[in-house]
């Protein structure tokens, strides 16, 4: 993302508060727990807005909510991040209910929906925060993520470079990134980035 979106993000804001975005900035913050039955992901791969849209078209996840993780700096605002310095990435973290969608399934779509060959980038977006990452919850999301790197291997002609490190803190974006494809769909990064990756990826999605 680039700085001129932050001008049209902060109008877009005001549409969003009260919304499904508010309310999962207060639950998911401090790291509370999923709804019994449930589980999280959370992963990295490039602009948030652009994950965000695919796993949200997925049967069997609950909620994707846009954020930052892996870096240094406590409750960090959107131009922090941009600037690079705070070590942390952008992020999507997953609501799923395992008995409709697998880890092993998300990690999956994962691999699709970026190019995991591509250190500190994703197109034009540049930067650490743009890193491909798995942020695991737990030791099983950790084997389960391992494993599907060396898998996912085979498929490309480079080196993975993908990040496989544990969750210390997910931070909450602001509510102007939730939805943020869904609520804007004519806005110029969504049709010329999101639209034809979605697009590309829906018929591979299918249960």
């Amino acid at each position: 993302m680039k700085p001129w979106i932050v001008s049209l993000s902060l109008l877009t804001a005001a549409c969003l508060t009260g919304t499904r975005a508010d309310t999962l900035k207060n639950a998911m913050s401090s790291g509370t727990s999923p709804a019994p039955g449930h589980e999280l992901a959370t992963f990295g791969g490039g602009c948030f807005w652009c994950v965000e849209a695919v796993f949200e078209l997925l049967d069997g996840v609950k909620s994707v909510v846009s954020g930052y993780a892996g870096g240094q700096t406590d409750n960090p605002t959107y131009r922090q991040v941009c600037e690079g310095t705070t070590g942390h990435a952008e992020v999507v973290q997953i609501e799923y209910d395992p008995q409709k969608i697998s880890f092993e399934r998300l990690l999956e779509v994962f691999w699709m929906c970026h190019d995991p060959t591509s250190l500190n980038r994703q197109g034009a977006d540049v930067g650490t925060q743009y890193r491909s990452i798995i942020l695991y919850h737990d030791e099983a999301q950790k084997a389960k993520a391992e494993k599907s790197k060396a898998a996912a291997a085979a498929e490309f002609t480079r080196p993975i470079v993908t990040e496989i490190a544990p969750l210390t803190k997910f931070y909450v974006a602001e509510a102007y990134h939730q939805d943020y494809f869904r609520l804007n769909p004519t806005q110029g990064y969504c049709q010329a980035v999101i639209a034809p990756k979605v697009k590309k990826l829906k018929p591979k999605l299918a249960p």
